[in-house]
């Protein structure tokens, strides 16, 4: 005989009575203490638009100076690197301008030949690739940013200051002059510094007084001067004993 089931037994595939019926959703766990009051905060924050956009002018702002911050800073690194870059080189150019200095009298009296000429080519070569410039030519204009004047003469073949030998080449990199160049300075013969020559050498002090030539005032003064002669010679003749004889 078989006996009724328990309502109170679980049947397998049959809701739990006791479970939420369902139209009822289930009810979420008590959340802690922490985690209600940052849900309230935040509930508080993302209901006023006032203080979301303050927020986010705010974070705007950190994130646009930092930005800046590394673009300065990579910048100012990008220059000193550079000028690190330019001073080593500027450096090492310098100690072989002797040698270049070798090279053109060498040249210049026609002993580069052979290897030795292939040598101060190349030398030559990579000097300039890494942007050493030679400048100076004779009959340009004196320039004291670029030239330095180790001789000085006068012609008059010239119109102004103008370097008329070149005794050195100078060199030069970019704009950075790494030795001027060393010349011998020609001036005009007819002014030296405003002065004419011939007011250069003019004799200094008074000289023979003439009439026609030299004011009244000096004509006056002449004139004083030779009475005043003539009146002390006829006072020594007065004081003369043998006059009075």
């Amino acid at each position: 005989m078989t006996q009724p089931s328990d309502p109170q037994t679980e049947q397998p595939g049959q809701p739990d009575p006791q479970g939420p019926s369902a139209g009822e959703e289930p009810q979420a766990a008590a959340p802690s203490p922490a985690g209600g009051e940052a849900s309230s905060t935040g509930s508080d924050s993302s209901g006023d638009p006032a203080a979301v956009q303050a927020q986010l002018a705010e974070r705007t702002a950190d994130l646009q100076r930092l930005q800046a911050e590394y673009l300065n800073y990579k910048r100012r690194v990008d220059r000193d690197r550079g000028l690190v870059r330019d001073t080593a080189t500027a450096t090492v150019l310098s100690a072989l301008l002797p040698v270049l200095d070798d090279v053109d009298r060498a040249r210049a009296h026609g002993e580069l030949t052979g290897g030795f000429k292939a040598v101060a080519e190349s030398l030559e070569r990579t000097v300039a690739g890494l942007g050493l410039v030679r400048f100076g030519e004779p009959g340009e204009p004196f320039d004291p940013r670029v030239h330095e004047a180790l001789m000085h003469e006068l012609s008059d073949d010239v119109d102004g200051p103008t370097a008329r030998t070149i005794l050195q080449p100078g060199y030069r990199i970019g704009e950075r002059i790494v030795r001027p160049a060393r010349v011998a300075v020609a001036e005009p013969a007819t002014t030296v510094a405003g002065v004419t020559l011939d007011e250069a050498e003019a004799p200094q002090g008074p000289g023979p007084v003439d009439d026609d030539v030299a004011g009244p005032d000096v004509a006056d003064d002449a004139d004083v001067a030779a009475a005043d002669a003539a009146d002390t010679g006829e006072d020594a003749g007065s004081r003369d004993p043998s006059s009075r004889r």
